[in-house]
């Protein structure tokens, strides 16, 4: 039981490693097209079409940037979960017994709500 917690913390921590630095990367290279993008404008001395241009590419560039992250880890959060939830359920015990005889089956068949459109019942 102790190995299984051991492995859970270390796989905890490398999730809190792994966003924490994917998110600093996200952050360092906005703030490096920000730089380049503000560089272009100082550059270009007033040209306002492509002072425009350069911003748009710039803000184009820092949004996809982060929208790819963000949406890479929810998936990678999503699919963590979904993966744990099935591993749990792996491991828990069946609830069911082999032995069930004609009459709880018959008795439990009748007691449970019909899918069959009304209309297609008594057919």
């Amino acid at each position: 039981m102790s190995e299984d917690q051991d492995r859970v913390g270390e796989d905890i921590q490398l999730e809190k490693t792994r966003a924490r630095y994917g998110l600093l990367a996200v952050v360092v290279s906005n703030l490096a097209i920000a730089g380049v993008a503000a560089f272009g404008v100082w550059r270009l001395g007033g040209d306002r079409s492509v002072i425009v241009g350069v911003l748009t590419a710039a803000f184009t560039a820092v949004s996809s940037m982060t929208t790819a992250y963000l949406g890479i880890k929810a998936v990678s959060n999503t699919a963590k979960s979904i993966a744990s939830s099935a591993a749990a359920t792996r491991q828990a015990p069946a609830a069911t017994h082999p032995a069930t005889t004609s009459a709880t089956s018959a008795a439990s068949a009748t007691s449970a709500p019909s899918t069959t459109p009304p209309a297609q019942r008594n057919q």
